[in-house]
């Protein structure tokens, strides 16, 4: 067994299975502490590093495409601090963490893992039910729906429609994005039939966040829903998702027949407004787009 133990956290290997405990010191991040203990499995790495610095070194663990739903949720996007998957090591520990890295290494070498994608996730996923408050609103998940709430701070859009369930089975992709710079972050749900895309600040399967303490926090309900979610690389869920997600080029058609299409496209949206489904800012959105192309 190998093991090594820092303020920022705990790593033990016992040659199936890595143990990752974040650590209770102030600098550890609230999303980490939250998350709590992770086991990884061993067919979820796809490599070890580790990084030494003239302070502090860091062990970075790579976990294979598609193994982890939270890194697919976040698609890559959480910053260091936030990042379950690196250890601060300290200058006294290089020694310990050299040792653990081969430790991991022999052990995939042995195993004979592979380094490529799967097609199913070797990890749960976040516990539930799980509720998170940040940004403009309040996002809910028992393991069977999504329910979203608004607080007073939300366009009126997104009040006036009141709170939003979205089934599981509703759903059909998830999506955190941080807030970088002065482009605020969201965390977003895509749901089976919905017409368009509009900015998460007006968007109903959107919560809009704003760069403060709490929003990374929404990233595990993000990770908690993709959890359930058919894997991406399943064959199955393949073949389900390219009619909503990746529809075949349709053929070239006369000029004419393109704008008998948007004129159709114009009366639909129409009368999902007139049914409640479009809220007033996303049918003008969805309304200007068409006559764009028109």
């Amino acid at each position: 067994m190998a093991e090594i133990i820092q303020k920022d956290g705990t790593w033990v290997f016992d040659g199936d299975t890595l143990r990752l405990t974040p650590g209770r010191d102030k600098n550890v991040s609230l999303l980490r502490r939250e998350l709590g203990e992770l086991s990884v499995p061993l067919a979820a790495l796809a490599g070890i590093s580790f990084e030494q610095g003239k302070k502090s070194g860091r062990l970075r663990l790579r976990l294979r495409d598609g193994a982890d739903p939270l890194l697919h949720a976040t698609g890559g996007r959480l910053a260091e601090p936030h990042d379950p998957y690196q250890l601060t090591v300290e200058a006294d520990r290089y020694g310990v963490a050299e040792y653990f890295t081969d430790e991991v290494r022999n052990a995939l070498l042995l195993d004979q893992v592979p380094s490529g994608p799967v097609d199913a996730y070797l990890l749960p996923g976040p516990s539930v039910p799980l509720s998170v408050s940040a940004g403009d609103g309040v996002a809910s998940f028992d393991g069977e729906r999504v329910r979203l709430e608004w607080k007073w701070q939300a366009e009126d859009a997104k009040s006036a429609a009141g709170p939003r369930t979205l089934p599981l089975a509703d759903i059909v992709a998830v999506e955190w994005q941080p807030t970088v710079g002065l482009e605020n972050g969201h965390l977003r749900f895509t749901v089976r039939a919905a017409p368009s895309k509009v900015p998460p600040k007006y968007d109903p399967n959107a919560v809009e966040l704003w760069g403060f303490k709490r929003d990374p926090l929404m990233a595990l309900v993000a990770a908690a829903v993709q959890a359930r979610l058919p894997h991406p690389s399943a064959p199955a869920a393949l073949e389900d998702a390219r009619p909503a997600e990746d529809p075949p080029a349709p053929a070239p058609a006369a000029a004419e027949d393109d704008h008998d299409a948007l004129l159709r496209w114009l009366r639909e949206l129409g009368e999902l407004h007139r049914s409640g489904v479009l809220t007033d800012e996303e049918f003008t959105l969805a309304k200007q787009a068409v006559l764009k192309r028109m």
